[in-house]
């Protein structure tokens, strides 16, 4: 199982009036979890961006379960569920401090030809390097 462990604190600015997190905030809570774990496995959005491939996420599902607050310290848990030579799915896992359970997700993307905007398959070196942590 591939997964990797981000942490990151609650900015003021991704709070509501309440001071919990605002619910459109998760998902790029996600985002930071996904790139950190590419970059864990030694790749980036960049380096496949510059091979030509783009990864659109194609499904999004969350459900709420506690709120974080502002100056939160949150623990971003990131699993690649599935991959094939298509697409790639993630799922997400938030707690706070006191190892309370947030927040929970799923992401799916595909890989996509950026200049025709259809999906291709994932270079070689990316599924080697997915089946080389799986």
């Amino acid at each position: 199982m591939i997964e990797h462990i981000t942490k990151v604190r609650v900015r003021y600015a991704e709070t509501d009036k309440m001071g919990f997190v605002y619910y459109g905030n998760y998902p790029t809570y996600y985002e930071i979890g996904r790139t950190e774990l590419l970059r864990s496995l030694g790749s980036t959005y960049r380096k496949l961006e510059e091979e030509g491939v783009l990864m659109p996420v194609i499904n999004l599902q969350i459900q709420y379960k506690k709120p974080a607050q502002y100056d939160d310290f949150i623990t971003i848990k990131t699993v690649v569920k599935d991959f094939t030579p298509a697409r790639i799915t993630f799922t997400y896992t938030l707690f706070n401090e006191m190892d309370e359970l947030l927040n929970t997700g799923e992401t799916t993307l595909i890989f996509m030809n950026p200049s025709t905007m259809k999906p291709i398959r994932a270079p070689q070196w990316f599924l080697k390097l997915l089946k080389e942590k799986n």
